[in-house]
């Protein structure tokens, strides 16, 4: 399916700001590719359908995870904002025929990254952190760290803000966002000092 095919298919899944994060995501992953020398189609194709699950009802999300055979956590079951990006990588295969395991993988990952992340996934990670359309506290800097060339420094950043998040609101930490901080900084892929 092509990328214009996608983005009508999305017009009738998403709300107009929801379809314009997606499209900006889409296109700041394009941007992460040429720095970063990604596959730009895949990045483009990931950005875009990244949410498509997002604005699922209740009875949406049944019915996919019983049709597709998906298999949430407990931290996923009843929370969309953890389990459509589960889901977004199943509809991508079944609703946009998308059979690219690495465009499944980064919009799968998208939420809380994973141990020992893609380059496609990192990319579509930050992406849909620092679109242009984004706005908090740290956007800048992440901005700065990934367009400069300092992936995993956006990425452990981006984590940590996460997780501070979550214990500040009293709530549960995926294991993968600990999982995918803790990978990057136990292989010396930076130092923890940063």
């Amino acid at each position: 399916m092509n990328y214009k095919k996608i983005e009508t298919l999305l017009k009738e899944m998403l709300p107009e700001r929801r379809l314009k994060h997606s499209l900006n995501v889409s296109e700041c992953a394009v941007k992460l590719s040429e720095i970063y020398n990604c596959d730009k189609e895949k990045a483009a194709i990931a950005g875009l359908i990244h949410d498509c699950a997002k604005y699922f009802t209740d009875e949406q999300i049944e019915d996919c995870v019983k049709k597709f055979d998906i298999d949430l956590d407990p931290l996923e079951v009843n929370n969309i904002a953890l389990s459509h990006s589960v889901i977004g990588a199943h509809v991508a295969r079944e609703v946009f025929n998308i059979d690219d395991e690495e465009i499944l993988n980064a919009i799968k990952y998208h939420t809380t990254g994973r141990e020992n992340m893609s380059l496609l996934e990192k990319i579509i990670y930050m992406a849909d952190l620092i679109e242009e359309g984004r706005n908090f506290p740290s956007v800048e800097e992440l901005r700065e760290l990934t367009y400069s060339g300092k992936l995993e420094e956006a990425l452990i950043l981006s984590f940590n803000n996460t997780i501070k998040f979550v214990i500040d609101n009293n709530q549960l930490i995926h294991p993968r966002t600990v999982k995918a901080r803790n990978y990057i900084l136990g292989n010396g892929i930076i130092h923890s000092s940063n």
